[in-house]
């Protein structure tokens, strides 16, 4: 039977769970509960895991529990335990240089100054594993400087006119996520990457 790894970046603790840069945490919640499942903390593999069963393929989505920066610690840790190849593995990320809605996925690439690709790339020592990055939009500048106060948008709170963009964001990946082992990988790719908000 197929295996399929998703990995959803962000912080634990209730702090910061509405923030937009727990996207990839958001994104898997709603997909183990949208197959009834839960998320049990697995301290080997530094995450949170619900196993799924989607088309006959067992799917295992991840919530590491290390926080952003180390990232890259958990990936490690779940690639090591399950002996799997890295094509099997998504990862997915908040983005700050994509316009909100935008989804992009990409096979391989640096980090773009994310700090938990940063991890991932250094633990694995690889820049080649999948990653679905999806827009948060970029922080308001300062005062009308050309300063962004990157951190406090990032770690704020997603608002109600975002989520509801987010949540059409996340049906739409989910949809994908669920035709991996059942349409070609290319044609999800160019329909996450083509898809508009605005369309639906």
């Amino acid at each position: 039977m197929n295996e399929i790894y998703l990995i959803g970046l962000g912080n634990p603790g209730k702090k910061f769970a509405k923030s937009r840069h727990n996207i990839g945490y958001l994104l898997l919640e709603n997909l183990s509960k949208k197959y009834n499942s839960n998320f049990l903390l697995k301290n080997k593999l530094q995450s949170y895991l619900s196993e799924l069963k989607i088309n006959n393929s067992i799917y295992r989505l991840f919530l590491p529990t290390t926080f952003m920066n180390n990232s890259g610690n958990a990936v490690r840790a779940i690639v090591d335990w399950y002996q799997i190849n890295l094509d099997q593995i998504f990862i997915i990320v908040d983005d700050k240089d994509l316009p909100l809605g935008k989804i992009r996925f990409r096979k391989k690439g640096s980090s773009g100054g994310h700090n938990g690709l940063k991890s991932i790339i250094e633990k694995l020592q690889t820049e080649n594993f999948n990653r679905i990055r999806i827009g948060i939009g970029s922080p308001p500048s300062i005062n009308g400087t050309n300063q962004f106060n990157t951190i406090s948008h990032v770690l704020g709170n997603i608002s109600m006119d975002e989520k509801l963009v987010l949540d059409k964001v996340y049906r739409r990946v989910i949809e994908s996520l669920e035709q991996l082992n059942t349409k070609k990988e290319e044609n999800i790719i160019n329909e996450l990457n083509s898809f508009d908000k605005d369309q639906i």
